[in-house]
């Protein structure tokens, strides 16, 4: 992890409709400590800014997928060891081979149930290189 003892992990969420964002937000503001980003662009120059702890990460987004996103995270040195949860409508068995062979730790559907969410975080933030067993 990248946070210090005794402070909130950061996690980084990156989704470019502003209600997911708002959503996402409102459901883990004051347990962690909340970045966004609206396009997958701002969130691999965020992702190198500040080290985070997890990234939450839409998959379609315009310009670059959360696919793309996540394989050049895992790419670059100083944000490979961070944990992605993606973010998805699709169904898991359209998501699951793709999301590992980008790198992804796990992902979760939508809509989101909150509980569901906060606990593939805690597990991701404590087994942090669980699901990248294909050297993610």
């Amino acid at each position: 992890m990248f946070s210090e003892p005794g402070e909130r992990p950061r996690i980084l969420i990156v989704d470019d409709a502003p209600q997911n964002l708002r959503h996402l937000s409102g459901l883990l503001r004051g347990t962690y400590r909340i970045s966004v980003a609206v396009s997958g662009r701002e969130a691999l120059a965020l992702a190198a800014e500040r080290p985070h702890d997890l990234i939450l990460l839409d998959v379609v987004m315009p310009e670059m997928d959360g696919y793309e996103v996540c394989r050049r995270l895992k790419a670059f040195p100083a944000t490979r060891q961070i944990p992605v949860i993606f973010i998805t409508g699709l169904t898991a068995e359209e998501e699951r081979p793709q999301s590992l062979e980008a790198g992804a730790a796990d992902f979760i559907a939508k809509p989101i149930d909150p509980e569901k969410l906060q606990a593939k975080i805690r597990d991701c933030l404590r087994h942090p290189d669980a699901g990248t067993e294909n050297g993610g």
